[in-house]
């Protein structure tokens, strides 16, 4: 008579080995995706936020206003608008070729201090679709709501 079969059983540690390794999976995918995400913080988020912002780096996200454009030694100064809210904008470096007043804008800096409205930028990024047309300048306002 043959000696009796044995069953293969899964130890506790194998068991214990994937289960690490599906939750390391789950982490670095969750961490990955999560650090990919592209957002920003509208002024009105910002400014209501700027307290707990500190002077930690961030993008915010507002419409160049009219006249308020100038170039310095360093960059450019001007502000951006949501609504009735203004930030004054410094920034270093030299702004992108689309870059003008009225069109959505992303800048990524800080403000100078938790109660200012000062923001000092080393980006601007600004927002346009792949379809955007200077012929159709009414977008803008659609876009963000008004024109400052």
């Amino acid at each position: 008579m043959p000696p009796p079969r044995r069953r293969r059983r899964l130890s506790w540690r194998l068991l214990g080995v994937f289960a690490l390794l599906i939750a390391a999976f789950v982490f670095l995918l969750a961490e990955g995706l999560g650090s990919s995400l592209d957002y920003f913080d509208t002024i009105d988020q910002a400014l209501a936020h700027r307290a707990s912002l500190g002077t930690q780096t961030f993008r915010l996200e507002g419409t160049v206003v009219p006249g308020t454009i100038r170039a310095t030694s360093s960059g450019s100064d001007f502000s951006i608008c949501q609504g009735p809210n203004v930030v004054d904008v410094t920034n270093t470096g030299s702004p992108p070729q689309l870059f003008q007043a009225r069109i959505p804008v992303v800048v990524v800096g800080h403000f100078t201090s938790p109660t200012s409205t000062r923001f000092v930028s080393n980006t601007i990024m600004v927002k346009h679709s792949a379809n955007y047309s200077a012929q159709y300048p009414g977008r803008v306002a659609k876009a963000t709501g008004a024109v400052c």
